[in-house]
């Protein structure tokens, strides 16, 4: 027995997506381990990808839609920009770390220099991250509500990277300057804890 119309176009659309898809993420990582050239970093970028498939799901849930070829479009394209806004968040955790280093000279930063440049690089540069990601959901959102001829196609597209930039955004702003700060607390040399311990003798 064999199938043909419109199952026929979506079962050779899934053989296709089933390629499509991690051939993207080999991609996205391959990208971003070029940028950093440290895996570490890699895989905390990488780490938006999952919560951002999150919030998509949960608006696709909201908005009464089923998976479809569109859908797993929009998956695709929300993969890319939420490794955007997290190599954009870790651009500035990179940068105002190197800036404690260099204020700091031939010593190592204790875990209270680490951890003040970290909120530095993830709380005072909130500004050009938010207006990254609304940027992007204001382009999305008449997309979502349009009407007419092949809205609703544009709509299934629209809907994952809409509720995949909103969860995306909230690990970006929280749980990425978290793990960066165990990963760089985990590397800090044993003498760096020695200025603490210093100051709080001194204080004594």
């Amino acid at each position: 027995m064999g199938w043909s119309g419109q199952f026929e176009y979506h079962e050779r659309a899934k053989q296709r997506l089933a390629t499509v898809v991690p051939l993207t993420l080999a991609l996205i990582f391959l990208l971003l381990y070029l940028n950093f050239r440290r895996l570490t970093e890699t895989l905390i970028v990488m780490l938006s990808l999952p919560f951002a498939l999150v919030g998509g799901i949960w608006l696709m849930w909201f908005m009464g839609f089923n998976m479809s070829v569109a859908v797993a479009v929009g998956f695709i394209a929300l993969a890319g920009v939420a490794a955007e806004t997290g190599v954009i968040m870790l651009i500035y955790l990179d940068q105002a770390l190197n800036e404690a280093r260099a204020r700091a000279g031939d010593r190592d930063l204790t875990r209270d220099e680490l951890h003040a440049a970290i909120m530095v690089g993830a709380v005072d540069r909130v500004r050009p991250k938010m207006m990254t990601v609304v940027a992007i959901m204001a382009g999305l959102m008449p997309i979502l509500w349009a009407h007419g001829t092949g809205s609703e196609i544009m709509q299934r597209i629209a809907v994952p990277m809409i509720g995949g930039m909103v969860s995306s955004t909230l690990l970006t702003l929280i749980v990425i300057p978290a793990v960066y700060a165990i990963i760089k607390g985990w590397s800090l040399k044993q003498a760096g804890t020695v200025p603490d311990l210093a100051l709080g003798r001194a204080a004594e």
